[in-house]
């Protein structure tokens, strides 16, 4: 037998203290390094984008790759990616934690129109704002305390 799955993952995070580092200049490197990486991986890429604060990545994960480790590596490699390749001189590294909420594939289109309008999006409200709605619409309890 095969393996099939069809699960869409959102995952977001933000930089430590959610500063507002990753300056557009260089973002498109940011976001080709880890869309290379999760080539690698064997996962889908449906689309990558984020501003100052904060990054989305709308993916189908490969079944052997699991979330935390998927999340993990990307954080690791792209920190060092981004020291080496000096792309954001402020940049200090991403918050601990992460946000994944799954979808239907049937969900894809409006997805990837959202992430691809992250910069419209983030006119009108903060990342914080985005984070606390998507943990509520998806059900997460979380403590105020504990957000990025």
């Amino acid at each position: 037998m095969s393996t099939y799955t069809q699960i869409l993952y959102q995952i977001v995070f933000s930089t430590k203290g959610r500063e507002r580092t990753l300056s557009k200049l260089n973002r498109e490197k940011l976001f080709k390094y880890i869309s290379r990486l999760l080539e690698n991986k064997k996962c889908h890429l449906y689309r990558i984008n984020g501003v100052e604060d904060h990054i989305h990545i709308l993916t189908h994960l490969h079944p052997t790759v699991s979330i935390s480790s998927l999340v993990k590596d990307i954080k690791l490699a792209s920190t060092a990616f981004i020291k080496e390749e000096r792309l954001f001189p402020n940049f200090k590294g991403w918050q601990e934690g992460y946000g994944a909420f799954t979808y239907s594939i049937k969900a894809k289109e409006r997805l990837v129109n959202y992430v691809m309008n992250q910069e419209k999006h983030h006119a009108e409200s903060s990342f914080l704002e985005e984070y606390k709605n998507m943990l509520i619409s998806h059900e997460v309890e979380f403590d105020e305390k504990y957000l990025p």
